[in-house]
Order: structure tokens, then C-alpha cells, then sequence
């Protein structure tokens, strides 16, 4: 059976999973996860899958002050999702909000200041989208990039080995709240940190640190179950590798 959980750790910059409630008063932050809670966390990724999606806030901090916020909804299932993109940069400046469809491989930008008068100026038609293909990672790659695949690769069409949580692998970390339903953390040596439902053992919460940064970045899941994401056509978008000076000028 495939380490998808812990493969997902090695591929997407250190990011990894796990979940489940323990119990037991004596239980001390720091504690070994148990061979039941081990169980559940193998099965993390692969119930994100069965429930189909759910809505979805990513934060990620960068430079000093800035902010990046994804907010909107996944289709886990399907390997597709949209959001509403607000840059803040902690200045003077105003946020930067943009609309973004995406999947593992393409990515869709829209609401970007200048697209329709560079589209004039060339004599394109008027599209509300630059479609692209998404960047790999993790070198120079957009931070928007990046969070996308963070988010879709919480999902896995199989349950991973749960023997690979054991053995100080994953650590018990308590309880918290987590839009007021109560959630059990677990973190790893390997650098993330998840909270999971204590009542339905669904994936609420996860956190993990990239190259460089030394601010994490969270994943809040939400109300999970189907979601079906209707994607940009192709008389929607603007082919960036088509035009690749107008998107290089338009910073897509």
C-alpha cells in the first residue's frame, strides 16, 4: 500500500498529516499516538476523498507583514477547486483580490487589473480568464502555486499504512476547538500539524511550514461532502503559454 500521506510530506515541501482522538487524563502533549489513533490517520486523506470536498480557507504569511488567503471550496474527489485570492502586503497599499479556478495541473486567473485593455491593445477578444499551467515546485514558484497543490493533495484514493505513525512518528498534541467543533492535534517530527473532528475523524485543520518561511501555512476544511467545480471553458480564458507576453505582463 502506498505512503501517500508521508509522500505528500516529501513532494509538497514537508507537508504531512495525521488525526484522531485519544484519550486517557494522564495523556501529556508529546505523547506517542496510539495503535488506534495510528489506524485513523492512515485513513486521513483517504476519507477527505469519500466525504468528496468541502470549503476551504488557506492562510499563508510571507515577507514581513504580507498575508495570502484563499477562501472558497474543493472538490477533493474530483482534484479541482476555486477560490477568492486576497493578497495583503501590511502597507499602504490596497489588497490584491483576484478569483482562481484550479486542478493539479492548470490553474485559472481572474479579476486581473489591465487584462481587458491589454486584450484591446492586441486584438483579442475580451476573456475573463488567463489559464495557465500550474507551476512545479517548489523553486521559484507563485505562492498561489504552491497552496493549490497543498490543498488538493490532501486527498488519496488509498489508506496508507498506519505501522508508518507509529513509533514517535506522530505525537499527540491535545484538544482544540476548531469552528466550535472539538478537534484532537497531532503533529510530526517532520514539520506539520493537523487537527481532526473527534467525532467524525474528518481532517479540520492542517498545518505545515515551507522552505523559507518561517510562518506556517494552515488548511481549514469545512462542512465537508460533494462539490462540483465548474471549470473556465475554453472561450473563457486567455492561453498564457499562447501569449506569454501579454501574461508576463500582466504578472500571471
Amino acid at each position: 500500500m502506498p505512503r501517500r500521506l508521508l509522500a505528500t510530506a516529501l513532494v509538497l515541501l514537508g507537508v504531512g498529516l495525521t488525526g484522531c482522538s485519544g484519550d486517557g487524563d494522564d495523556r501529556r502533549a508529546g505523547d506517542p499516538v496510539t495503535a488506534e489513533e495510528a489506524e485513523v490517520l492512515a485513513g486521513l486523506l483517504a476519507r477527505d476523498v469519500e466525504e468528496g470536498g468541502a470549503d476551504v480557507v488557506v492562510t499563508a504569511p510571507f515577507g514581513e507583514d504580507g498575508l495570502l488567503t484563499l477562501t472558497g471550496e474543493v472538490d477533493l474527489a474530483g482534484g479541482a477547486g476555486r477560490a477568492r485570492a486576497v493578497t495583503s502586503y501590511g502597507d499602504d497599499r490596497p489588497d490584491d483580490v483576484r478569483t482562481l479556478f484550479f486542478t493539479r495541473d492548470r490553474i485559472w486567473v481572474g479579476d486581473v487589473p489591465g487584462l481587458p485593455e491589454a486584450l484591446a491593445a492586441a486584438g483579442l477578444p475580451d476573456v475573463p480568464f488567463v489559464g495557465r499551467p500550474l507551476a512545479p515546485g517548489p523553486d521559484a514558484v507563485p505562492l498561489t502555486d504552491v497552496l493549490v497543490r497543498v490543498v488538493l493533495n490532501l486527498a488519496a484514493e488509498e489508506a496508507d499504512d498506519a505501522d508508518a505513525f507509529l513509533d514517535g512518528a506522530a505525537t499527540w498534541e491535545g484538544q482544540r476547538s476548531i469552528d466550535s467543533r472539538l478537534a484532537t492535534v497531532y503533529t510530526s517530527e517532520a514539520g506539520w500539524s493537523v487537527a481532526v473532528d473527534d467525532t467524525s475523524d474528518l481532517l479540520l485543520q492542517f498545518e505545515t511550514t515551507l522552505p523559507g518561511q518561517e510562518a506556517a501555512v494552515t488548511v481549514t476544511l469545512a462542512d465537508h461532502g460533494p462539490r462540483t467545480i465548474a471549470l473556465p471553458e475554453e472561450g473563457q480564458t486567455l492561453d498564457a503559454q499562447a501569449y506569454p507576453e501579454i501574461a508576463a505582463a500582466l504578472g500571471v
